[in-house]
């Protein structure tokens, strides 16, 4: 581990400490306390040091992604949030668009990336949000749905429909027409600002809008979504670490029938599993970001399949965990029984598995068949 991703792993370490679970209780994890995160670059660590990024490379951004999804995974949403609006700007922005709005990603302020909708989930052909040229403006019109991190968010990048094709824009989320509601008590990640997004005429610059306006809509998205799945791959890998830690820990001290459990076969058969979910998951995410560091045009596939196996093995690791530790990992406030709530989410999020499932399948269509 390098001595800047070491750092970077203990500031974050003293940052959580043990709030997470009075955090997930809560709902909502001090604003302060992110944004001074935010302008110590750690939101979004691949952002190049000239816009104030640490420029981590893919794999040790992700490793750092690992260890804050160990921690608290509400908080790893609300990085995977940052750094996916951050990567859109670097990915579809121009130079202006870079010089603009990334060094205000790095100095505190807070962003959200807007794709799906009421009607418009796994299906994002389906958009009906509109961004309208009118003059020396962007007019946009829509409902955004389950955003992450938009309760929070200083700026909003909101994906719709343009005349021409599919557009991005950068929206202030207290420009007016624009309302933002939570959405009460999620299954998991609580704390990580999911809320619903409003536009209603909101108008913004025409500069505001990013210069790839008029490609197809998946083009777009696949573009950025590929950051949030590359997040979510890392911080599902966390998931499993930190049970993998409570679930040993815990077999090792609590009693049955006169000896540990863990010397119980059945209880090693869990701890077992755990290891080769935690493994696989990681090997998958090293993977995928080799590729996306080498520049290789296998990262796409790479990085879905991080996803994928990311998300199922930390459904399935948690659940795992819960059952070693059985009433003391039903909890709810408990590591294991956290972890249980916010790996279904992933499974869910950034592309589903069964929008994974058909990516990987297609992809095999065109090399094997």
């Amino acid at each position: 581990m390098s001595d800047r991703l070491a750092e970077a792993c203990a500031l974050a370490t003293a940052a959580v400490g043990d709030q997470a679970d009075d955090w997930d209780r809560a709902g909502v994890i001090p604003v302060d306390l992110v944004r001074e995160l935010g302008t110590k670059g750690l939101l979004c660590a691949q952002v190049p040091n000239e816009y104030g990024g640490l420029g981590f490379s893919s794999l040790d951004n992700g490793e750092f992604t690992a260890h804050v999804g160990s921690l608290c995974s509400s908080l790893r949403s609300l990085m995977t949030s940052q750094g996916m609006a951050a990567w859109t700007l670097q990915r579809l922005g121009g130079r202006e668009h870079r010089k603009a709005f990334l060094p205000r990603l790095t100095s505190g302020e807070l962003a959200a990336v807007a794709f799906s909708e009421p009607d418009a989930g796994s299906d994002l052909s389906a958009m009906t949000t509109t961004i309208t040229p009118s003059g020396d403006s962007i007019v946009i019109d829509g409902r955004k749905t389950w955003i992450t991190a938009a309760a929070y968010a200083d700026l909003l990048v909101v994906f719709g429909q343009h005349p021409d094709g599919a557009a991005a824009v950068v929206v202030p989320a207290d420009a007016p027409g624009v309302r933002i509601e939570r959405v009460p008590d999620p299954l998991g990640c609580r704390a990580a600002g999911h809320a619903e997004v409003v536009l209603d005429s909101v108008r913004v610059p025409a500069d505001h809008m990013l210069p790839s306006a008029g490609q197809p809509v998946a083009l777009l998205v696949t573009s950025a979504l590929a950051y949030g799945r590359m997040s979510v791959a890392w911080g599902c890998t966390g998931i499993l670490r930190a049970c993998l830690a409570a679930t040993a820990r815990h077999a090792r001290t609590r009693r049955q029938f006169g000896r540990p459990i863990a010397e119980h076969q059945l209880v090693m058969r869990h701890l077992a599993e755990l290891v080769v979910a935690e493994q696989t998951a990681a090997r998958a995410c090293e993977h995928a970001s080799r590729c996306w560091d080498e520049g290789s045009p296998d990262v796409v596939m790479a990085t879905v399949l991080a996803k994928h196996v990311g998300a199922t093995n930390a459904t399935r690791g948690a659940a795992e965990a819960v059952q070693v530790l059985a009433s003391a990992g039903a909890r709810d406030g408990g590591v294991v029984a956290r972890a249980y709530r916010d790996a279904k989410l992933m499974e869910i999020i950034e592309g589903s598995s069964e929008i994974c499932q058909l990516m990987l399948a297609q992809g095999a269509l065109a090399t094997w068949g």
